[in-house]
């Protein structure tokens, strides 16, 4: 069994990962970063967590003497939540690639990155922009495995406020119980989401897969969150 490391634990995506770690038995330890303490419900005496309400910590705390073979990525925030672009791009991608830097000094094998549909180094959005210079300055650390998932519109219960994203994620909810693979093209659920991102890590450290980079577009996602 392998250990694996989190950060984003406590986001819609995040948190599904980490109960679908937490259930997995591929893996013996799961060390998650919070800047509060985790819900742990099921009890499980896998989950290490690692606390610390300054993220700008997390980097030096990563847990290198446990010799985890994945760290997984769910990590980001909101313009709304952090007070402006700047700040978000603090965590988006600098915390973000400080993290990546520390797993591959650990030794870390897998890195699995939950990023964005449009993503692009040259997007003219800024949003996209960043998302796109993270997946090209973690590829160039040189992971045995990078992988990359690029969902859509993410469908599940946040406890912030987006009323946009809100009412596309309810009208996805109602469209899925009518056409649910035309609505997998443009929106997928946290836990699907979750689910294929561990998939990949499990993928990678079994062998299954060539060494590089393994992007994963919304199709993708779906297929392998189904397995």
């Amino acid at each position: 069994m392998a250990a694996a490391v989190l950060a984003g634990s406590t986001g819609l995506v995040g948190s599904n990962m980490l109960s679908q770690l937490l259930a997995h038995p591929s893996f013996s330890a799961i060390h998650a970063y919070a800047r509060r303490d985790l819900p742990n419900l099921a009890g499980s005496t896998k989950l290490q967590p690692i606390i610390a309400p300054d993220s700008s910590q997390w980097p030096s705390q990563f847990p290198s003497s446990q010799k985890p073979q994945v760290f997984f990525s769910g990590l980001g925030t909101t313009r709304a939540q952090v007070g402006g672009p700047e700040a978000q791009r603090k965590i988006d991608y600098d915390l973000n690639l400080d993290l990546a830097k520390s797993a591959k000094e650990a030794g870390v094998d897998t890195y699995v990155l939950i990023s964005s549909n449009g993503a692009s180094a040259t997007s003219y959005f800024a949003y996209p922009k960043m998302k796109g210079e993270l997946e090209e300055a973690v590829k160039g650390l040189g992971f045995k495995h990078t992988v990359i998932l690029r969902p859509g519109l993410i469908v599940g219960d946040r406890t912030d406020s987006r009323p946009v994203e809100a009412a596309l994620r309810s009208l996805a909810k109602g469209l899925r119980g009518f056409t649910p693979k035309m609505t997998d093209w443009w929106a997928q659920d946290a836990s699907m989401i979750a689910r294929a991102a561990v998939n990949a890590g499990v993928h990678c450290i079994e062998g299954k897969k060539d060494d590089g980079v393994w992007l994963l577009d919304m199709k993708d996602i779906v297929a392998l969150g189904k397995e």
